[in-house]
C-alpha cells in the first residue's frame, strides 16, 4: 500500500506552480514552436525544466522572462 507524505498547514497555503509546454507559450505569444526552439538554442527564452521526456517551463519563470523582455 503507499502511502502520501502529510502535507503541513504551511503547505497547504503554498499555491501550486502552473506549468507550461513549449506549444502553451508559442499559443501565448502567438508565435511558430520553431522560434521558440531556436530562442532555446540561442539561450534567450524562458528558463525550461526537463520532466521526464517533456520540456515544460513554470509560469512564473516565463511571466519573469517576458517582463525582462519588456521595451521601455
Amino acid at each position: 500500500m503507499i502511502t502520501r507524505p502529510k502535507t503541513t498547514d504551511k503547505e497547504k497555503d503554498l499555491p501550486l506552480e502552473q506549468w507550461l509546454s513549449p506549444k502553451d507559450i508559442c499559443q501565448l505569444l502567438k508565435i511558430p514552436e520553431q522560434t521558440f526552439y531556436q530562442w532555446r538554442a540561442k539561450q534567450s527564452g524562458p528558463r525550461a525544466h526537463r520532466i521526464g521526456r517533456h520540456l515544460r517551463i513554470s509560469r512564473t519563470d516565463y511571466e519573469a522572462w517576458l517582463s525582462s523582455r519588456q521595451e521601455t
